[in-house]
């Protein structure tokens, strides 16, 4: 029935649907997203008696909601105002009060309709303070109404130029200046452009809070382009409009994470003359990783001591302390603070465990289930829909369908709702349903890291002399187990190989090369994507954490890394990796590595080891270190971790 299904939805989008396609369909779970498809295509002339029936039958459901976005934007087009009206029906299920453009056309319509009472006012007049960036056109009728009514007051204006210059938005602070008296306009608009550009005028401003915080925004959106100008000028506008300490912060911070960020000489002078008062986590860690980077482990420490305490009780932050306390000479207090970090399962944890020789954390958590509780989950309505449309390639309404199902689910249907996917391919679930709410779900280990294809991996793995686990750890870090993942960069499938890496790496191995379309196939990507592991492994002389930065990173970032600090420790070299995409990436491949292990053989290797590419050392068992919880037994080293028992 799928592939009836298929054609008759891509014959609908093509305008070719007939009577005979969908003879015996009707009554089909999915009949309605042929519907919707066949709406869809010309969405501009569909005759609203036909919308408003769709909208009756199927309102409330997956493909009801998608449509009634559509339609409500056809209707703004046409300016139907009684029909968007009788459309309009925000839920849980759709995105209407998110959408700014159809909540601005839907106050047009309650205009048009003569409705634009008190509450009309206080709902344009949200809109209007919602943001400092530009607002889609559809507000513009909704803005001018307000304005007409007198609901836009000398006040309601300037908090709308605040917000915009907090956004940079000088074009918007000079929209909301209109209408404000002659005086007024005339600031809020040299106001603007002194964030569009700093000059001179700014100094004879009145020495008020907002021309403080006006002047300190706009020498901040300088500091990004130039820290060096916007350091210079700094102290004339400061005297002159006196400024505080919050105003300062507001510009030396842009000033010192700029500089920083590329680890310039002037980097740990620029941190220092930041107040206090500015810093945040983000500027704390920088300020830890600029005195790693220059070896200046007392600095280093001292920064993580002015840690606020949340972040310095991260595991991350818990091992390097504890490392430059042991650096420091002070064993006693480092093997405290590395207990402490190893009761996590991270990969900050794992390393402070191999520093101290302790097992590794892990406390895995597999819920008993009901056989009947799991098959009234399985026959969801939606759910079923959903597991069809994925394989029907339509991930868009599969996850529609599966965000409704799940709005409807407790936390104990949603967790089987994963497994369920789990059991139809779709692992990402996983990932994007679990932990978000209820943080014991991260011990959710088997549906959060998933095996698939675990034959092919370990073969090529053997052939490759490359970690197993590393390349079930790559491919659940690129694409979540989605053979048909594909990238912004073009980056294609499991392993997320580009077209133009996969053909060299084939030649290079002797494999006929059948296009950029066989990286979909989850063997060839496998084959490729571990062969060109063992490349950048061979390349950087056998440190996977260069090889695993070099897959993300490319090249010539790398090579600068290495060049910048030779012979460094792999904890710290990766600590100040400059990208902060590259660096997390780092430490979720480690981490995943060790978890993967587990699950492969049930122990793993030391990551200090795994780190160095040493495959042969000794293995460490995994343990729980919260005994009220319920634990997976350990399985034997040489199989594999225990499928979960339902």
């Amino acid at each position: 029935m799928l592939p009836r299904i298929r054609a008759a939805i891509e014959a609908a989008e093509r305008g070719q649907l007939d009577a005979a396609m969908t003879d015996g369909l009707a009554g089909h779970a999915l009949y309605p997203w042929i519907e919707y498809a066949d709406l869809r295509r010309n969405i501009d002339r569909v005759d609203p008696a036909r919308a408003r029936a769709f909208l009756d039958r199927y309102g409330g459901q997956a493909v009801g909601e998608a449509f009634r976005e559509l339609w409500l934007a056809a209707m703004s087009r046409r300016r139907d105002w009684p029909a968007f009206l009788a459309a309009w029906k925000p839920s849980k299920t759709n995105s209407l009060e998110r959408n700014t453009a159809l909540r601005c056309a839907e106050l047009t319509a309650r205009e048009a309709a003569g409705r634009a009472d008190a509450q009309w006012v206080r709902d344009a007049q949200a809109i209007w303070r919602s943001t400092g960036k530009p607002l889609p056109d559809a507000c513009d009728a909704p803005v001018a109404g307000l304005e007409a009514r007198g609901g836009l007051s000398a006040a309601l204006r300037w908090e709308r130029i605040d917000a915009a210059a907090e956004a940079g938005q000088a074009g918007v602070m000079r929209a909301a200046a209109r209408g404000l008296p002659a005086a007024e306009a005339a600031l809020a608009n040299d106001y603007a452009a002194f964030i569009d550009s700093v000059h001179e005028r700014a100094l004879s401003w009145p020495k008020t809070e907002r021309s403080r915080r006006i002047a300190s925004l706009g020498l901040a959106q300088l500091a990004k382009a130039s820290p060096s100008q916007a350091e210079a000028l700094l102290p004339r506008y400061a005297a002159a409009l006196g400024f505080t300490d919050v105003d300062r912060g507001r510009v030396l911070y842009p000033i010192a994470l700029w500089t920083v960020a590329s680890y310039e000489p002037q980097s740990a002078r620029r941190l220092a003359a930041v107040p206090a008062v500015a810093y945040d986590e983000r500027l704390h860690e920088w300020r830890a990783r600029e005195a790693m980077s220059r070896s200046d482990w007392p600095a280093a420490l001292a920064a993580i001591r002015q840690m606020p305490p949340k972040q310095r009780n991260d595991s991350r932050w818990q091992h390097f302390e504890a490392r430059l306390t042991e650096i420091a000479g002070d064993k006693a207090t480092a093997t405290r603070l590395y207990r402490e970090a190893a009761k996590k399962p991270e990969f900050h944890g794992f390393l402070a465990a191999d520093r101290i020789g302790a097992p590794y954390a892990l406390c895995p958590w597999i819920p008993v289930v009901e056989p009947a509780e799991r098959a009234a989950v399985a026959r969801d309505p939606a759910l079923t829909r959903a597991m069809a449309l994925r394989t029907l390639s339509r991930p868009g309404w599969a996850e529609r369908e599966w965000d409704e199902a799940l709005s409807r689910f407790s936390d104990a249907q949603r967790r089987i709702a994963v497994d369920v996917a789990q059991d139809h391919g779709w692992f990402d679930r996983a990932v994007f349903s679990l932990g978000k709410t209820d943080p014991q779900e991260l011990r959710l280990y088997h549906l959060r890291f998933p095996l698939h294809h675990d034959a092919v991996i370990r073969r090529e793995s053997a052939k490759n002399r490359i970690d197993p686990a590393w390349v079930a750890a790559e491919i659940r870090a690129e694409s979540i187990f989605n053979p048909t993942a594909r990238s912004g960069a073009n980056a294609m499938g499991l392993m997320q190989v580009l077209p133009s890496t996969g053909a060299a790496v084939a030649r290079r191995i002797g494999l006929p090369w059948r296009g950029a379309e066989s990286l979909y196939e989850p063997e060839t990507n496998i084959i490729l994507g571990t062969a060109y592991l063992r490349q950048l492994l061979d390349q950087y002389g056998g440190q996977p954490y260069f090889a695993v930065a070099g897959y993300n990173a490319g090249p010539a970032p790398l090579n600068r890394w290495k060049s910048q600090r030779p012979g460094m420790d792999a904890d710290f070299w990766i600590e100040t990796v400059s990208y902060k995409e590259t660096r997390e990436y780092l430490a979720r491949i480690f981490a995943f590595s060790t978890i993967y292990d587990w699950r492969l053989n049930g122990d793993a290797l030391n990551l200090a080891d795994r780190m160095r590419g040493r495959t042969d050392g000794p293995r460490k068992k995994f343990v729980c270190p919260l005994p009220e919880l319920p634990v997976i037994p350990p399985p034997a080293s040489n199989g594999p971790a225990p499928k979960p028992q339902r």
